[in-house]
């Protein structure tokens, strides 16, 4: 799984169902755009998903980076992104085989957002397999790279 995590005043984002616009929003929280691969399970979903909840990545009365989302209140906007696992090793064109089947790939990236819900964050998310345009206040900006397995990211 592969994960980036931005600390946001706002995000919000848009895609067509059949011809109806939806939209999902948050304010003050993290935007998550979140790839999933064949070779996730469950224990590394609930892994990734707690440290992202526990990371300590916003301001406390000092202003120093000390509180988690959960001691904010803040929400979650999580968007599956299978982009997260192109290989630009070779040529111009991102190759995206190590993104996996995208049956098994929704499955894991539900139970992530799930985990999220477990905690009780309020949750919000694209729709997975969409055409999604996102947008995010960047707060910081707080931008955090997490990966599971090795990631190489030479070009």
């Amino acid at each position: 799984m592969r994960l980036v995590v931005q600390r946001v005043t706002a995000g919000s984002v848009t895609w067509d169902d059949a011809g109806t616009p939806q939209r999902a929003t948050i304010g003050h929280g993290l935007v998550l755009l979140v790839g999933a691969a064949g070779n996730d399970d469950d224990p590394t979903i609930k892994r990734l998903a707690d440290k992202v909840i526990d990371l300590r990545i916003f301001g406390d009365e000092a202003g120093r980076m000390n509180l988690s989302l959960v001691d904010v209140k803040g929400s979650a906007l999580i968007v599956s992104q299978f982009t997260l696992f192109a290989d630009m090793s070779r040529g111009r064109r991102p190759s995206l085989l190590g993104a996996g089947d995208p049956t098994r790939a929704e499955d894991l990236y539900l139970a992530f957002v799930e985990r999220f819900r477990e905690r009780g964050i309020e949750t919000r998310t694209g729709s997975f397999g969409a055409v999604m345009t996102v947008s995010i206040e960047n707060d910081g900006p707080v931008t955090l790279v997490l990966s599971s397995d090795d990631w190489p990211t030479r070009v």
